[in-house]
Order: structure tokens, then sequence, then C-alpha cells
């Protein structure tokens, strides 16, 4: 190989890079772990899907008890997005793995976590239609239709009238488009959100971010057109031109911030701002925490905390402001 091949063009560490050549180096590459089933800390079953021939995912089903085991019990649906700034991170991931076991077992929830394609090999359009594909794939359950190739956990076990999307940080971010559009478009079978769960949403803003930063830059690495940078309506909800917030497709929202997360300021605005627009809303503010501590140290007091305020959030008939 030429050595000016091995130039480095693009470096935007410790995440990732790009070389002259091309190729993509990600730093920032927790190892990959199979599925399993019944987990040996939560008794959580986890397995792969293959959603079409270019989206994966893997869901995860918590122990049903013996006596509804064989009555089809039905639990709640939360379809997940990873984090990782839209160009790094997996659902496949030990990190993940551990992670939404976790909360799988918390929430008592049938957990589906997407593995969308990535940045910069993909355009981000790409990534929020992937996203898009994979719920309207989750929704289409509903539908008496043969064609259809259904995953046997969701139909014996999926409660359809309680779907959540959410997601952390590039997850959040997903998420929020996700239910925008859900607002705007319906999902197959009609079948609606009833709650979304961002966490530590990658919500960025000229007012509150350092354009020179790395979330700024990363931002511009993976939407290299985007419109007004940093402020551009898909990373700033809350700029004028951003879609109505009042056109958000679920009916109460979980949005998750922490006290030394660069983040977390947009992220009170932004759910301060669906509040205004008549949605239901619930913040936690975590104290003496960053940005997605939960998945990096699930064991950790406040991290355990968080997880059931998540899993009380899915769980709740009616929505109570704390």
């Amino acid at each position: 190989m030429d050595s000016d091949d091995n130039e480095v063009v693009i470096d935007l560490s410790p995440v990732i890079r790009v070389y002259k050549d091309g190729q993509v180096e990600r730093i920032y590459r927790p190892s990959h772990v199979p599925p399993s089933l019944e987990d040996s800390d939560t008794d959580v079953s986890s397995k792969d899907i293959t959603i079409s021939s270019y989206l994966k995912a893997r869901i995860y089903i918590p122990k049903l008890s013996s006596t509804t085991a064989n009555t089809k019990q039905k639990l709640p649906i939360l379809v997940y997005y990873h984090g990782g700034g839209f160009c790094v991170g997996s659902t496949f991931s030990f990190l993940a793995q551990r992670y939404l076991n976790l909360l799988s077992s918390e929430s008592n929830a049938i957990i589906l976590s997407i593995e969308y394609n990535l940045a910069p090999e993909h355009p981000l359009s790409t990534i929020y239609e992937d996203s898009w594909t994979a719920l309207q794939w989750v929704a289409s359950h509903v539908l008496e239709n043969p064609r259809i190739k259904k995953e046997p956990w969701l139909i014996d076990h999926g409660d359809f009238n309680k779907v959540f999307v959410g997601g952390d940080s590039a997850g959040g971010n997903i998420a929020h488009h996700l239910a925008l559009r859900a607002g705007i478009e319906c999902l197959n079978g009609k079948v609606k959100i009833l709650g979304g769960i961002l966490s530590f949403p990658y919500f960025l803003s000229s007012s509150q971010n350092r354009r020179d930063g790395l979330l700024s830059k990363i931002w511009m690495f993976v939407n290299p057109s985007a419109e007004n940078g940093i402020d551009d309506p898909k990373i700033n909800p809350l700029v004028e031109k951003a879609p109505r917030l009042t056109e958000l497709g679920c009916s109460k929202m979980l949005v998750c911030v922490a006290e030394k997360d660069e983040l977390r300021n947009l992220g009170i605005h932004y759910a301060e701002a669906v509040e205004k627009n008549g949605k239901l809303v619930e913040v936690v503010d975590v104290e003496g925490e960053g940005h997605c501590f939960q998945i990096l140290n699930p064991e950790g007091d406040k991290a355990k905390d968080l997880i059931k305020r998540i899993a009380k959030f899915i769980n709740s008939e009616a929505f109570i402001k704390q």
C-alpha cells in the first residue's frame, strides 16, 4: 500500500478515523457477543433476526412465569436504537447486550434492538430510513399477510397497544424523528406509538455547543451537507425550520439527562418544548453522572435507579408527573 494511502484525512479520536484510501477505522469498537438463551444474571433470552437483506436486529424477551408461559402472555414492545454518533456502535456489542438484558428484565418488556447501517459508508438519510423500516416491520405483525415473515416472540407475546420507541444518544435522536414521522404517516396496521424514551438524546445547537467541539465535528462528519451546521433541524429540534413538536406521534415521552453531560441543557429545553406543545413529558435528571453512564456501568446505584425509572415509564397505565 502506498504510504500516502495511510494518511489520516479525518481524525475524530477517540471515536473514528478515515484514511486517504477511504479506509474507516472505528476506534470506539466494543467487542461483539452472541445472543444468549436465559442470560445467567437476568434469565432474559435473546436471538438475532433478519428484518431485510440489509437490516438485522437482536430481540430480547424476559423469562415468562410458569403460569403464563403457555397462555400467550402479552408484553410491552420497545423498539430500541443504539448510540454512537451515527457512525460507531452496534446492537451486538457486549455493552448493548448487558444493558438490554437488564432493561428487558426490569421492565418485563420485549426489546427489539436495531442494527442500522452507519455513516460514513451510508448517508444519514439511510440511517433514518433503516430505522423507520424496522419500526414498520414491527407494526406489520398485526397484519394478516402471509408474505410477511413474522417473529414468533412478537406474535405470541407482543402487546401492540404498548409499543415504544427509544434509544440512547444518537438512538434518542432517531427515536425523536421516528415519533415525528409516525405522527405524520401511518404505521402498518394503524399501530400507534404509546411512548418515546429519549436517553441523553444527541441534540446540538449553536447556543449550547461549541462548533469546534467533538460532538459538533462528528455531526458534520456524518451529515456534511447539514443546513446551518449544528442548527440543522435534524440535530436541533428547536430551530424554526424543524418539524412542529405537535406532530409527535406518541402519547407520552421520557427524556433522560445527566448533570455532567454536554447534551444536558438542550435535552431539558427539548422536553420543555414538547410539554408546551401539548405532550405529556417526564424528565429524569441524574446528578453527578455523564453521557450514557447507565450503559457503561449498569451495576452502579444510579444506573439501577435509571433503569427502574425507564421500566416504570413503560409499565405505567396512567402518566403521572413527578
